[in-house]
């Protein structure tokens, strides 16, 4: 007889149970553990999305970087942005500029610096990959109300606002 897959609820009691056994805070180990699965559970989702869209992982952190900064970038910010050695951040330019997403231009003022920005369909690529996520993670809340959905905001928005404290 097949043993069943426990649910997402199940495995994060278990982990729960598991680290609170081992001395761990219950009230800090069920959000974290939560925060953690939740993580998982997305990035999964995320990276079948990104096949589907025919876009690396890598090229996906370009393409958000870009988005986020709003103005052009040079490939050394790139390259630190998503934590890749310079030399692979060209390869990945390379790729994107082939398939039209990224352009590169020449700083004005400084003839030897490039400047990255997204083309208009690096924007398109950008924006349906956004709706598309957009649909699973409303799916994820839909069990809670807009206040509710607020108020989880407003609280984990103060948690990352301590992470700059920590020293990890």
């Amino acid at each position: 007889m097949a043993r069943r897959t426990p649910s997402a609820q199940e495995l994060h009691r278990r982990a729960v149970a598991t680290y609170v056994k081992a001395g761990g805070e219950e009230s800090v180990q069920r959000v974290i553990t939560a925060v953690q699965g939740l993580t998982k559970k997305l990035d999964q989702w995320y990276a079948h999305q990104l096949v589907d869209l025919e876009v690396t992982a890598g090229e996906w952190a370009v393409v958000t970087s870009l988005a986020k900064a709003g103005e052009a970038l040079t490939p050394s910010q790139l390259a630190e942005l998503t934590n890749v050695a310079p030399s692979s951040m060209t390869h990945r330019l390379d790729k994107l500029a082939e398939r039209g997403l990224v352009e590169r231009s020449p700083d004005a003022e400084n003839r030897t610096r490039i400047h990255v920005s997204l083309t208009d369909a690096g924007w398109q690529l950008f924006s349906v990959a956004i709706r598309g996520s957009d649909v699973v993670e409303s799916d994820v809340l839909q069990d809670l109300s807009d206040a509710e959905r607020g108020e989880l905001a407003r609280l984990l928005e103060v948690v990352i606002a301590r992470l700059d404290d920590i020293d990890a």
